[in-house]
This record gives structure tokens, sequence and C-alpha cells, in this order.
């Protein structure tokens, strides 16, 4: 048997936003095992301001992939919830999915600059 990792991963959208998240977290359900979800929150657009604001939370997973497969996974994900990589760095999203935590070692620096995200991830640790 696999050794199993446990991650927090920071979850976000800002179109529409209840829909794309709510799939995001069936998909991680589904597909690994679930631990906790955060409550979700409404947080201003950072960078580019003029665009809808973000609902953002955080979900604690346990997984048997190792985190550089674990993100690509992340990835895999926000494709299939049609997210837009030509938009610019801080636009408009469907889902944004990033590993915060990796065994209990903050892996993004996020965490320590984003006080919604340092919430959520806190509420699921």
């Amino acid at each position: 048997m696999s050794e199993m990792n446990t991650c927090v991963v920071g979850i976000g959208s800002n179109i529409h936003p209840e829909e794309n998240i709510r799939e995001a977290i069936r998909i991680l359900e589904e597909e690994q095992t679930l631990l906790s979800v955060s409550a979700m929150v409404e947080t201003e657009p950072i960078g580019i301001t003029d665009q809808p604001a973000f609902i953002n939370g955080a979900v604690k997973v346990s997984t048997s992939m190792q985190q550089v497969e674990f993100s690509a996974y992340l990835k895999n994900i926000e494709d299939r919830l049609k997210r837009d990589r030509t938009q610019p760095r801080f636009g408009p999203r469907t889902i944004d999915l990033d590993v915060v935590v990796w065994n209990g070692k903050v892996v993004d620096r996020d965490y320590y600059t984003r006080q919604f995200l340092k919430n959520a991830v806190d509420e699921v640790l």
C-alpha cells in the first residue's frame, strides 16, 4: 500500500463560483479522500479589480499521489472545469486550485499574505 499524503487545497472562483466550487469539491470527493471543507467566503479581486468578487475557501484531502503529481492533477480539474488559461494571472477564472499545505508544511507563500486563505486553511487543519 502506498503512503498517503495529506494536503490542504485553496479553492476559488469568480465565474459561476457556487457551481464551479461545488463541482470541484465533488470531483475531489469522488477521486480522492475528502477530509474537510472550510466555510466559503466572498473576497474582493486582487490585482485586476474590475471583475466580479471571488468565492474562496479550502479543502483538506488525503491522496496517494506525490505533490508534483497532485498539483498537475489539480490543473487537470481546472481544465475539466474549463479554466481559460489565456486570461491574465489575476483575471477571472472558473476555478483556481492550489496546494497550500502538504503534509503539514506550508508550500504556498500566499498563506502568509492573504488573510482569507490563512483563515480557510487554518479552519480545515
